[in-house]
């Protein structure tokens, strides 16, 4: 049983990867209101008076209403933690150790609960009381000087990037110290944050940059798709949309495209010297027909390549359909949901989840029954 004292993004995307995997996760929330996260909109869109984003991050839970300045619903909640294997939450560092919560309280009562915390920037340092926010997680990490053209301002990830990957390590941490206590009994605290995880992401580019005597990524002004990667590598505009084409051998890509010139970039490292050049000579050539004419050229010619969808396209693909990645949860049959299910198969299985976020309370009585005054 997991106890989520998560709030927004990453802590419940954490729980959401447990509960898809088959875990009961139960969402500690303040009465009537619940977390914040059911006011977090995206495209201000709410069903049943709760954010669609809300019902994404918290699908196939259950939910336990409770006043933890109220001493009696606080014995309440110390009681499911003596039940508990895991618990979590993401409030900012100092707010559970003034509720009386903290680790090593929590411990005394259970000493056998995987504690997980997520913060912004760690709890230490002069960054640790920041908000940990995904955009500025992702601001102060160097993130948004990777994507886009070198005359373009910096460019964020447009989703939340910085909270989906921390949710996710939360979720690996709390797997590997399940398996620890399964060996030796042994509870444990595991500790995430955005800024860690958002570095963890890049750690192609900041190897990169940490060998390589400090010098920083550089964006290419043509048709660019990474800053560390020479010519061909990039999205280039065709006729009718855009191509993606990735590494490969630039003498082969020109036999290909029928474009003359590029068999004289024989040696590696002139792919990143002439990059700019490079990438806009095959601009203007792939500029001039369809993005599928070139993929009925390209790729039976062994070249890396792909169109450039948009999720309409992506969904008309045959490709997306066979994966089965879509689903509708409902709120008691009421109130569909459509959403993704988890990306995770087990012995060939997929996995769906029916029930949609719980309303705030909505599992108060039941939990009392079967956890508390069992």
């Amino acid at each position: 049983m997991v106890l989520e004292f998560a709030q927004y993004m990453a802590g419940p995307w954490c729980g959401l990867r447990l509960a898809d995997m088959g875990a009961r996760v139960i969402k500690v929330e303040r009465p009537s209101t619940g977390e914040a996260g059911r006011s977090l909109a995206t495209k201000n869109m709410f069903v049943d008076g709760d954010s669609l984003v809300f019902h994404t991050a918290n699908r196939n839970k259950e939910s336990f209403a409770a006043d933890l300045k109220d001493p009696d619903d606080l014995e309440s909640v110390k009681a499911l933690i003596g039940a508990a294997d895991v618990m979590t939450h993401n409030f900012r560092p100092g707010v559970m150790e003034k509720i009386g919560l903290d680790y090593e309280t929590v411990r005394a009562i259970n000493p056998r609960v995987i504690y997980g915390t997520v913060t912004g920037y760690g709890t230490e340092g002069p960054w640790s009381a920041k908000p940990g926010q995904d955009l500025l997680a992702q601001s102060v990490s160097g993130l948004p000087y990777l994507t886009g053209r070198a005359s373009d301002p910096p460019v964020p990830f447009g989703l939340s990037v910085a909270d989906g990957i921390c949710g996710n390590h939360l979720a690996q941490g709390i797997l590997a110290a399940l398996v620890r206590r399964g060996r030796t009994g042994q509870g444990s605290r595991i500790e995430v944050s955005l800024l860690e995880s958002i570095l963890d992401l890049q750690f192609e580019g900041l190897t990169t940059y940490l060998n390589d005597g400090g010098r920083l990524p550089n964006r290419s002004e043509e048709n660019g798709g990474h800053p560390w990667q020479g010519a061909p590598y990039g999205i280039y505009r065709t006729a009718d949309g855009y191509l993606a084409i990735a590494m490969g051998v630039l003498a082969d890509l020109g036999a290909a495209l029928g474009l003359s010139g590029l068999d004289v970039y024989e040696r590696p490292h002139e792919a990143f010297e002439h990059g700019d050049q490079i990438r806009r000579r095959i601009g203007e050539h792939v500029a001039t027909q369809t993005t599928q004419y070139w993929l009925d050229r390209l790729e039976p010619a062994g070249i890396w390549c792909a169109a450039v969808m948009d999720y309409d396209g992506l969904r008309r693909a045959a490709g997306y359909q066979v994966l089965e990645m879509e689903q509708t949860v409902t709120r008691h049959g009421e109130f569909p949901v459509h959403t993704l299910r988890s990306p995770i198969r087990i012995d060939g299985e997929r996995l769906f989840a029916p029930d949609a976020a719980p309303r705030v309370g909505a599992d108060n009585e039941r939990i009392r029954e079967e956890i508390i005054d069992a």
